[in-house]
């Protein structure tokens, strides 16, 4: 056991940040591709910072897009999560690095960002390293221009763990796993 130990590669140092949370896009199944650049991140925990559906016009429409959580409301590019709340939008790209992942279960590992947008883990696959029933969507507007977050409807939500964000009118949507 000894001798094994001492002849292993040393685990890469981290230093400690308070949690974060990552915006992926790429096969569940994979534990490597390309595509990072695409990736966001949340420096601050989006949930409680967020605005349910129901209140857009109240807290965030009639505040000049400002939430309450003083986070600006872009109606150009905006987000859900699997509850209706709408959330800031994560710092893009996600910088090239190493960062330290889990998706709160078994599998604890290292992501490794190159430059160029390739991504590594060093165990596990995608799906082992997000939050199953966390879905995001990034909603843009679609051809005709229009969309916005009080053409959504609160009936669509929750969404069903694991599955699609709901469609909106006049929106194209990207889905994320978080």
């Amino acid at each position: 056991g000894a001798a094994l130990a001492a002849d292993a590669a040393p685990r890469p140092k981290f230093r400690r940040v308070p949690l974060q949370y990552i915006a992926a896009l790429g096969d569940p199944a994979a534990s490597s591709g390309a595509g990072a650049e695409t990736w966001g991140i949340w420096r601050l925990d989006p949930g409680p910072r967020g605005v349910m559906l129901r209140d857009y016009d109240r807290a965030l429409k009639s505040r000049g897009n400002i939430a309450p959580a003083k986070w600006e409301f872009d109606a150009g590019d905006w987000w859900l999560e699997e509850h209706g709340l709408i959330m800031e939008k994560p710092d893009f790209p996600l910088p090239p690095g190493r960062y330290q992942v889990t998706g709160g279960r078994e599998v604890q590992t290292v992501l490794t960002v190159s430059p160029g947008g390739g991504w590594s883990l060093e165990e596990g696959k995608l799906r082992d390293v997000t939050h199953l029933p966390c879905r995001s969507a990034r909603y843009t507007p679609g051809p005709e221009g229009q969309c916005s977050p009080s053409q959504a409807s609160q009936r669509d939500f929750p969404v069903t763990p694991g599955g699609p964000m709901p469609p909106v009118p006049g929106c194209s949507k990207q889905d994320y796993a978080v």
